[in-house]
């Protein structure tokens, strides 16, 4: 069965966007992520315009990560002072890079800037995802062969690494976060969202796959608290771009919005479940693999010879 989508100008099958929804959905409630990192390449490789993939794919992210958020809100894993000044930082950034999506696309170049900062981010990604993961599964077997005292020298190594203070701790407006258990200048935070929110806009994501790792070793947050944070922050910087996007742009195409927010709803709600099943690290090797093969397949379609050629001018 396939459905016209008015603004992208195409059709699809109604059955594999409903299941791509479900995927992201998945990814969601697992990892943390808006999965708009997999979602927006997916969409381009089935005919949908980088920009209309983009605006659109920020809209269903609401939906997975609003499922999300209910579900780790309901488990006590969200620290609503720290999502919300990463959503300070998240809106700003969103404004900004709507406003840049605008004016490249009045010269040509959006479409190319939003591939390329696919292919950069995602190789970089799934690069780091994948090498971490491998090291943390070699070091669980390590220390599964240790004897007790070795172990407790390891752990007070950790702790006195931790306690010195950094160039982070020297920043003004320092906070406490009691629900993470850590102590981080507000600028941090508002400055990791103001990324966070130009990549949303650029990319069509919540930004979950940068900010979960960031989450975790700049501002060394609980991993349960990570997840349910995150996808606090992506649900509110995801309403602004896809208003922005909407209103500015007119790049969201609700028909395949509607269509991915059926599965991603309930994708969300699978996943969180999931995730206290499945081993952290395997799935995160996983996920690496799957982002790396997304990514070598855009740079196949940036560099390889399309099998139609389009002339501007006339000839023969």
């Amino acid at each position: 069965m396939y459905v016209y989508l008015p603004i992208a100008l195409t059709s699809v099958s109604l059955w594999l966007v409903v299941g791509l929804g479900l995927l992201v959905g998945l990814l969601s409630g697992l990892f943390g992520v808006g999965g708009g990192f997999l979602m927006t390449p997916l969409l381009m490789m089935i005919g949908i315009p980088p920009t209309v993939a983009a605006a659109t794919d920020a809209n269903q992210i609401v939906a997975a990560s609003a499922s999300g958020t209910l579900a780790h809100w309901r488990l006590g894993n969200v620290d609503f002072k720290m999502g919300l000044l990463l959503l300070v930082g998240g809106f700003t950034g969103g404004a900004l890079g709507v406003h840049v999506i605008k004016v490249l696309r009045a010269t040509g170049g959006a479409d190319f800037l939003i591939k390329m900062t696919y292919v950069i981010m995602l190789g970089v990604v799934g690069t780091f995802m994948f090498f971490e993961s491998l090291n943390a599964l070699k070091k669980q077997k390590a220390q599964a062969q240790m004897s007790e005292a070795e172990r407790s020298a390891i752990q007070e190594k950790k702790k006195k690494k931790a306690s010195k203070k950094g160039m982070l701790s020297s920043l003004p407006f320092q906070i406490n976060f009691e629900k993470s258990g850590v102590t981080h200048s507000a600028i941090l935070p508002i400055g990791l969202g103001i990324f966070v929110g130009v990549l949303a806009a650029i990319m069509g994501v919540g930004g979950g796959f940068l900010m979960v790792p960031v989450m975790i070793y700049l501002l060394r947050m609980p991993m349960h608290v990570v997840v349910g944070t995150s996808l606090f922050q992506i649900m509110f910087t995801c309403v602004e771009v896809t208003f922005l996007q909407a209103y500015q742009n007119h790049t969201v195409d609700i028909v395949l919005a509607i269509l991915l927010l059926a599965g991603s709803t309930i994708g969300a709600q699978v996943g969180t479940k999931l995730g206290k099943k499945l081993h952290g690290d395997q799935l995160k090797i996983l996920l690496a693999i799957i982002v790396l093969g997304v990514t070598v397949k855009m740079i196949l379609g940036l560099v390889l010879e399309p099998s139609l050629l389009l002339a501007h001018g006339g000839g023969h």
